[in-house]
């Protein structure tokens, strides 16, 4: 079957037999075209028909009656202004209807305000369809309407809206400010007036995901390119469920993505050429919610790429894949992708198949390179690395970076190392201190520290954890073990290897979090939970089927550069709205706040506690009330070690011929799992400041500095960030192609 074919794969009834789902196959009869029905009810969510007594109807409404309907029932009005209503508490609501030739506009309301209208006219007859939905509302009372104008398509003379369901998701009340209503306005923001020192930060929810928020990468100005597992999804392409959408940063439209294969736990990273590759996944699943009736292939050995798409239309975007000439040497289950001084990508570890804690049987404890790489006697195929054997078994998702000299970093579990990939060496490092373990399911998150003109001493900083034994059976962890708070930070030079790693200690212990880079060279940590273990349905204790408990809603500020014991700040933090458990991801956006999303320590979509999150919160450092420089022009490539010439503006007051100025050129990286894989923040050298209106600035000085590919350049004035602006650096073309490895 050609990969055309599985794009019109569609739903069918998971009591079909199925044949096994492996290296590409699909379940017996998945690939039989059915209506797709998107009505599903999570765990822990509401629904109601019709008929329900909640639901309450004004004007004349009619009802049918059929079994193609949600409780076989529907009510339906031909009378303009008819209007039904439902009063809820929750954070969202879905409208379940019928299409066809015969339906017409109805408006939407939620707290007496209208947000949108919805036309039902459809070719093609179909019943249990999500006509509408919301996801991203303020947990408290909500009124949900729907008007019938009487208006239709040309040629319906007498149009009709009909209500099959509704479904009230829930959500929780965590206490926190924005809790209560605040009507419609996506933007639900903290009203808290801004502390005199100006030390104040501050949350605002700015719409929904349309796809759990797994993976995160931005991929433009206006964009940001999420990816999930396969699962019930509210958005739907082809006839099935989406699990890839674009999320408009500015306007929080979501567009959903054609993906072919199943993204689960899949590793990603930029070519040097811009391109985005998306490596590995899971299976094709056929047990529980059955989303092997999504028709979807094989995800271990994917190579999905995503090729730049810079423009605010993302309607021309698009994920390519095929599976018959396009493909990992290898299955990769939680690998991790990280782009070399060469520009090519580094395909690192992982499992040969879905599971939970990694073990010997299923290891995959080698690299392979993208495009593949002739080196070492592998003719292009998986090179074997003893440091992923030797780390077993909490190693998956290993924490990696490009350093300074080309080589790569690496820890996983509690070991670390440096690995030369041009001579296929290991130079083992001192283990993480404590008996703290980092990498999935005991994850912790790590950085590469910002890197400075001069020596650009690399620094690696790793923090959070569990020191649970990852010997020891699920049946003997539980969801309330605690986790660590633990920090090791240790400096990549021949003196800082002899001293080992400094411990420092996070104000509250902290498992799966997230650590963003700031312009700045902060550090932002955010996310996570202070107890448990990752991933779900696995240790004792559970909290609806989460392995971790306990979230940590605090965002911590770390200062590098500040003396050892001053480094952590929380003062002017607001707390996280929702907690971001499992499957949470956060990232630096070009605006230079924080964007987090995410939480989903569930098999598929679900509402209990902890359920899957949609809504997007972003958080503002200070600076973003503040009067910021400008960055008015730059070239689209920088060139290592070559000057080039950016036109800004510099905020008024400050002393435009000896402001304190840093120019940031950053990668935002490609976020899951607490994996930052490539974020990485680069001072550059400016060798001239005009008339406070331009500026010389020299590109870094080669590829091991800064890898081959895109970048986002952020002037810093006084601590002020500007917004970034997008660059390529190098000369944009594609990686080295290895032609003797590709025929391999």
């Amino acid at each position: 079957m050609n990969p055309s074919t599985w794009l019109s794969l569609v739903f069918v009834s998971h009591a079909l037999a199925r044949e096994s789902a492996w290296n590409g196959k699909t379940p017996f009869g998945s690939d039989a075209p059915k209506v797709f029905l998107p009505f599903y009810v999570p765990p822990g969510a509401r629904s109601h028909d019709s008929s329900s007594p909640l639901i309450q109807y004004r004007g004349l409404w009619s009802q049918s009656y059929s079994s193609s309907y949600i409780g076989a029932t529907s009510r339906w009005t031909d009378e303009p202004g008819a209007r039904v209503s439902l009063p809820f508490v929750g954070t969202g609501i879905e409208w379940f209807g019928s299409q066809d030739r015969t339906h017409g506009i109805a408006v939407v309301f939620i707290d007496g305000q209208q947000v949108d209208a919805i036309d039902a006219w459809s070719y093609i007859p179909r019943t249990q369809q999500r006509l509408f939905c919301k996801y991203d509302l303020p947990y408290g009372k909500h009124l949900f309407e729907i008007e019938h104008t009487g208006r239709g398509a040309e040629g319906v003379a007498i149009p009709i809206t009909d209500i099959n369901a509704m479904i009230v998701t829930k959500g929780h009340d965590y206490g926190s400010s924005l809790s209560a209503p605040t009507g419609l306005d996506d933007d639900t923001q903290d009203d808290d007036t801004q502390d005199d020192d100006g030390s104040q930060w501050s949350v605002v929810q700015r719409g929904s995901t349309g796809v759990a928020a797994m993976q995160l990468v931005i991929i433009s100005p206006s964009h940001a390119l999420i990816i999930d597992k396969v699962e019930h999804n509210p958005i739907s392409i082809d006839g099935h469920p989406a699990w890839g959408a674009l999320y408009n940063l500015d306007t929080q439209a979501v567009m959903p993505l054609r993906i072919q294969s199943n993204s689960f736990c899949a590793g990603g990273t930029f070519l040097s050429n811009g391109t985005l590759i998306n490596v590995g996944g899971n299976p094709v699943i056929e047990d529980f919610t059955s989303p092997a009736d999504f028709g979807h292939l094989d995800g271990l050995q994917a190579v999905r790429l995503f090729h730049p798409c810079s423009s605010s239309d993302v309607s021309r975007c698009y994920m390519y894949e095929n599976h018959a000439r396009i493909r990992m040497a290898s299955p990769r289950w939680y690998n991790t992708a990280i782009r070399l001084s060469d520009g090519s990508a580094m395909i690192i570890g992982g499992s040969k198949k879905g599971g939970w804690i990694n073990n010997a049987t299923v290891n995959n404890p080698t690299v392979e390179y993208w495009p593949p790489k002739s080196i070492h006697g592998s003719n292009g195929l998986p090179i074997h690395l003893p440091f992923l054997v030797d780390s077993l078994n909490a190693n998956l998702f290993p924490i990696a970076f490009t350093l300074p000299d080309g080589k790569v970093f690496m820890a996983a579990n509690r070991d670390a190392m440096i690995y030369d990939w041009k001579t296929n060496t290991e130079q083992r490092l001192p283990r993480i201190p404590n008996g703290v373990r980092v990498t999935y399911p005991m994850t912790g998150v790590g950085l590469l520290l910002p890197l400075s003109p001069g020596n650009y001493t690399p620094e690696i900083l790793i923090c959070g954890g569990s020191a649970i034994d990852d010997t020891t059976p699920g049946y003997e962890i539980s969801s309330q073990d605690p986790a660590s708070n633990q920090c090791s930070r240790i400096t990549l030079t021949e003196a800082g290897i002899a001293v080992g790693w400094e411990v420092e200690r996070l104000p509250e212990p902290r498992h799966m979090p997230d650590a963003v880079l700031l312009p700045t060279g902060q550090v932002f940590i955010v996310n996570g939970a202070k107890s448990g273990i990752s991933g779900y349905g696995n240790v004792k204790d559970q909290v609806g089927v989460s392995n971790a408990d306990s979230p940590n809603l605090t965002p911590v500020l770390y200062t590098p550069d500040a003396p050892p014991g001053q480094r952590f700040s929380t003062v002017g933090m607001k707390p996280n709205l929702i907690p971001r458990m499992y499957h949470s991801v956060a990232t630096l956006t070009p605006a230079a706040d924080i964007l987090v999303a995410g939480s989903n320590p569930n098999l598929d979509r679900s509402e209990v506690k902890y359920g899957t999150e949609y809504r997007v919160e972003r958080f503002q450092p200070p600076y973003m009330a503040a009067e910021r420089p400008i960055i008015t022009q730059l070239p689209h490539n920088i060139y290592y070690a070559q000057p080039f010439e950016i036109d800004v503006t510099i905020p008024s007051g400050v002393n435009a011929t000896e402001p304190t100025i840093k120019v940031a050129l950053m990668d935002l990286g490609f976020v899951t799992h607490a994996v930052h894989a490539n974020s990485r923040l680069v001072y550059l050298t400016v060798s001239s400041f005009r008339n406070g209106e331009s500026m010389i600035l020299v590109g870094p000085p080669d590829g091991s500095i800064y890898p081959p590919g895109p970048g986002w350049i952020f002037l810093v004035v006084d601590g002020v960030p500007s917004q970034g602006r997008m660059v390529m650096v190098g000369d944009g073309q594609g990686p080295p192609v290895d032609e003797s490895a590709w025929e391999k």
